[in-house]
């Protein structure tokens, strides 16, 4: 169990649990997750971390298949311009190793922005804390349960 599932399964929050063998070899751990699980790339999303010029952590969920467009991500967050977060810092501030940081059940309660994207699917696929391990579950919940907000910050 994972801090992510843990905090799903303690709101009763309506969820699946998806797992895989995960390679250590893998390029990309969204589509190495999306490839094993046999998912749709476009419904399957990363978290990443990103930095404010302040020094503030703002946690990103984009699509696998894009990229983080930082300055949306800026934009979204009110504030002057962002860059990717060092991984040990993302690390340290949400309890869980690179490949497998779930926007769910981090240790610091992070401003988070989810693509707009993930609202066009009934239920969108993020990492359940683990690598190997996937929850789905619809995007509302996702932003319910980590205060997310839905902003245009993926670039396909």
């Amino acid at each position: 169990m994972t801090p992510a599932l843990d905090l799903l399964k303690k709101h009763r929050a309506e969820h699946r649990v998806h797992s895989y063998e995960h390679d250590p070899k893998s390029a990309s751990y969204g589509l190495e997750a999306a490839e094993k699980l046999g998912l749709d790339p476009q419904q399957v999303f990363k978290t990443l971390l990103a930095s404010s010029e302040k020094g503030e952590l703002l946690v990103a969920v984009v699509p696998v298949v894009g990229t983080l467009d930082l300055k949306a991500l800026a934009h979204a967050a009110g504030v002057k311009k962002c860059e990717m977060a060092d991984p040990a810092v993302a690390q340290r501030a949400t309890g869980y190793l690179v490949g497998g940081i779930s926007p769910l059940g981090q240790k610091k309660r992070l401003r988070t922005f989810i693509d707009d994207s993930a609202q066009q699917f009934a239920t969108i696929h993020v990492s359940a804390g683990r690598r190997g391990l996937e929850v789905e579950l619809a995007a509302a919940v996702l932003a319910e349960h980590t205060q997310g907000k839905f902003a245009g910050i993926g670039r396909g």
